[in-house]
């Protein structure tokens, strides 16, 4: 595929696995799932549920411009929690992040995630060019 292209930035976490931060086909950007990592240190946020979600918030911030974009330019967003109970607070700090309209979103609770983190996020991007 000749309009693919890998997005990488020091400013998010660098990936824990087999797998790339984001994938840039034509203007779309499909970006790796981000959990509470500060990238200087590659450590887990932990004071509080709110930290954890800034700190994700921030780091696909920091894959959005890495790849021509910004948060405003997401599409689609996935959520996935470890406990459903957390789901007022994510809107809450999603709404510092994201202004209307909105992406499309989807929630989920699962088991457990990586580094034992409560939150993870991923997202499609479409930039303009």
């Amino acid at each position: 595929m000749s309009n693919k292209s890998i997005i990488s930035t020091e400013k998010a976490p660098a990936a824990i696995g087999p797998y790339s931060q984001a994938v840039k086909v034509g203007n779309t950007v499909y970006m790796s799932g981000q959990i509470p990592l500060v990238p200087e240190t590659m450590e887990v946020v932990t004071e509080s549920f709110e930290a954890q979600a800034v700190q994700v918030f921030e780091n696909l911030s920091a894959v959005a411009e890495a790849a021509g974009g910004s948060l405003a330019d997401i599409v689609k967003l996935t959520i996935l929690l470890s406990d459903m109970d957390r789901f007022a607070e994510v809107n809450s700090v999603m709404e510092r992040y994201f202004k209307a309209p909105f992406p499309a979103r989807a929630a989920y609770a699962v088991k457990a995630l990586p580094k034992g983190v409560d939150i993870e996020i991923e997202g499609v991007m479409v930039t303009a060019g």
